[in-house]
């Protein structure tokens, strides 16, 4: 039997990720990690979501993230503000999220785990890009003498493509609503300004006329 586990935030990726997981794998769980991130409401939309799709939800603490180093998703006294790097990018992330999903994926009997970083729209943050990903599958494999898959659906996919993901498994109305992606904390469409609502519904719009053309 296929078991993966899916670092999960509750947001347009993971949710999409997740919803192609269920159809790929036999069984699937979540794992949600707390590290003071800007709003509380993402970690709401988190257990609302597995809740809704039956699956098993797990949250680790990682709030050492936040004691260092200093960016506009865990201080919310800080702008948001764009650049080749922006503000929201928070070093080692993902290395750290990762590295502690495949020691829990370990310890449950999964050999799979499934993120939704993209190189194709990946905002500038270093640690969303295929070369990190393909290392640190390597070193934590090493470093736990497993056979760990680290799978990336979304790699290679602009955010057109990954609205049309969910279409074509019948769940775009679903990651529309539920989902939360904007920094300023808004469910669904979200604020329409951050850099991330801009990214999300400009993609829509592509796919929605891109769809009404065929």
């Amino acid at each position: 039997m296929e078991k993966a586990v899916v670092v999960f935030s509750g947001g347009q990726d993971s949710t999409t990720c997740l919803l192609w997981a269920l159809e790929e794998f036999d069984e699937v769980e979540t794992v949600t990690f707390l590290y003071g991130q800007r709003h509380e409401l993402e970690v709401d939309c988190a257990k609302k979501i597995a809740d809704d799709l039956g699956v098993k939800h797990k949250m680790i603490q990682m709030d050492l993230l936040n004691q260092l180093t200093e960016n506009a998703l865990t201080r919310k006294d800080m702008e948001i503000e764009e650049g080749k790097v922006p503000n929201t990018y928070v070093e080692g992330r993902n290395h750290i999220f990762l590295s502690f999903a495949a020691i829990y994926a370990k310890t449950i009997g999964a050999k799979n785990i499934i993120t939704g970083v993209s190189e194709t729209e990946f905002s500038g943050y270093p640690d969303c890009r295929d070369a990190f990903i393909q290392s640190l599958n390597t070193t934590l494999n090493l470093a736990m003498d497993a056979e760990l898959k680290f799978i990336t659906p979304l790699m290679w996919k602009d955010k057109a493509e990954v609205w049309e993901m969910a279409d074509q498994m019948g769940r775009l109305a679903y990651i529309r609503e539920n989902t939360l992606t904007c920094y300023n904390g808004v469910i669904g469409d979200g604020c329409g300004k951050c850099p991330s609502c801009k990214l999300r519904n400009e993609g829509l719009q592509t796919y929605l006329e891109r769809r009404a053309v065929l």
